[in-house]
């Protein structure tokens, strides 16, 4: 299917969108297949092979774990933080993993340290590659399948790329206003007399209605919300070992010590930064503790885009008298721009750390947060297509090489500043007119090009840069 606002944004659990959520889907998939399959009754073994940057930062990034879970039947989307406690527990403690599902599936021993690590062979269409194999009392494989997680929790087949790219070609053909290039969206923009937001929302509309698209959207930022208040309830270290400090909750009392005496919503406009970074923070935090996150569109950069919306609720011009329709209206025409913008880095360049380092998550992160608050604050077409390429520009060459493969340093303030950069990059381009040098779709390829000829110390390996210069302990 085309890529639409809802692939972009979508409820799952941290700490990673293509280290987690990508392999549990693919885990969930393979089990349902063996349930429908009609072989289930006779699988007594089970092989997990990881490649790459699945193995060679998996057990930072809780793919291993994720991977029992969705082999249980979970999904991402649906399964609770406290489910994911309570099973993995479960799992440890009786070193027996309930394949395709508890009652219905086949107990097996299995547990993390019966997965096979591949981290120095990289199959030929994603570094992060996976197999699954499972097998009969006489050693038949009964069924086997690889998956690759692409980045912002997306997976596809092995042998069906081919039919993936052809199935998104010819339902692109089925929406109203199809784009892959920003050149192409603003001409639709100009032929139509629409805005990006709205372009993306014509096309959304072709399969869902007008009421299902503004309410799964006001559904994704409320979970975005939660996450927040979540994160700021939790006090201590972060897990994982690096004895990461949490800084959201003191940060937010400190915050609300500058409005005591106000109305409890009040924002103070001198501290809007202080509040961005505080939101960026916060989701990361909770993100990094495997908590109920939205990909945004990647787990990893999954604080810019609620920390960026925040500011355009609370400190955008004439919000402070804004209804909670207006409220409702700014959260719908933000996402559905951001949407727009992310589709084009889906199409033409890539969303996955692994395969073009961190600029392509906290950079096209920053980008689609960019065009979102140009569009909410009144820009024309071209100003929100220069903001995203003025967030995306200066986010260019950005690695990844978070430390002990956790997804905290540099990931978690990483997002702060990329937020900042991105309400930066719009208001320089509100002061414009739209017309500049580079355009969008350039600085999309320029990223592309960059994130393949980066070496793969930086790229979600943990080989490079921070993660080998910084001592863990």
């Amino acid at each position: 299917m085309a890529v639409g606002v809802f692939d972009l944004f979508s409820i799952g659990i941290g700490p990673s969108s293509s280290h987690t959520v990508g392999p549990m889907r693919a885990a969930a998939v393979f089990a349902e297949e063996l349930k429908t399959s009609g072989v289930l009754d006779r699988v007594t073994g089970l092989r997990v092979d990881l490649y790459g940057s699945l193995a060679a930062t998996g057990h930072g990034h809780g793919t291993m774990t994720a991977i029992l879970l969705g082999l249980e039947g979970f999904h991402p989307e649906l399964i609770l933080p406290e489910e994911v406690e309570e099973r993995l527990a479960t799992i440890a403690e009786t070193g027996t993993l309930q394949l395709a599902g508890e009652g219905t599936g086949v107990a097996l021993p299995y547990g993390v340290k019966d997965m096979v690590l591949r981290p120095l062979t990289i199959l030929p269409r994603h570094t992060n590659g996976m197999t699954f194999t499972v097998s009969a009392a006489d050693g038949e494989v009964l069924h086997s399948a690889t998956f690759f997680s692409v980045g912002g929790g997306f997976i596809v087949r092995e042998g069906e790329e081919d039919a993936a790219l052809k199935e998104l070609d010819e339902s692109k053909k089925e929406l109203p206003l199809p784009f892959r290039t920003a050149a192409e969206l603003l001409g639709r923009c100009q032929s139509k007399g629409l805005s990006i937001g709205e372009i993306m929302f014509v096309n959304e509309r072709a399969s869902r209605t007008e009421a299902e698209i503004r309410e799964g959207l006001l559904h994704i930022y409320s979970v975005m919300e939660g996450c927040v208040e979540v994160s700021l309830k939790r006090v201590g270290l972060l897990p994982g070992g690096l004895k990461v400090r949490r800084r959201a909750p003191d940060w937010h009392e400190r915050l609300m010590k500058e409005t005591r005496g106000q109305d409890p919503d009040y924002r103070d406009p001198k501290y809007w930064q202080e509040w961005v970074n505080l939101i960026a923070l916060a989701v990361n935090e909770e993100n990094a503790s495997g908590g109920r996150v939205v990909t945004a569109p990647t787990n990893g950069a999954a604080g810019i885009i609620p920390a960026v919306l925040y500011y355009a609720l609370h400190f955008a011009p004439g919000m402070d008298k804004a209804t909670q329709a207006d409220r409702d209206e700014t959260i719908v025409k933000f996402l559905l721009t951001a949407a727009a913008i992310g589709v084009l880095y889906k199409e033409q360049a890539s969303i996955s750390g692994a395969e073009v380092g961190c600029q392509g998550e906290v950079g096209s992160a920053s980008s689609m947060a960019a065009a979102g608050l140009a569009e909410v604050m009144g820009g024309t077409p071209q100003q929100v297509e220069n903001a995203a390429e003025i967030a995306m520009e200066h986010n260019l060459g950005l690695t990844c090489d978070p430390i002990g493969g956790l997804v905290q340093i540099p990931c978690i303030e990483r997002n702060a500043i990329a937020a900042a950069k991105a309400i930066n990059a719009a208001k320089m381009a509100l002061w414009g007119d739209g017309t500049h040098r580079v355009s969008l779709d350039e600085v999309i390829v320029t990223m592309r090009e960059t994130g393949k000829d980066m070496s793969s110390k930086y790229k979600e390996t943990a080989m490079g840069g921070l993660a080998v210069n910084v001592v863990e302990c």
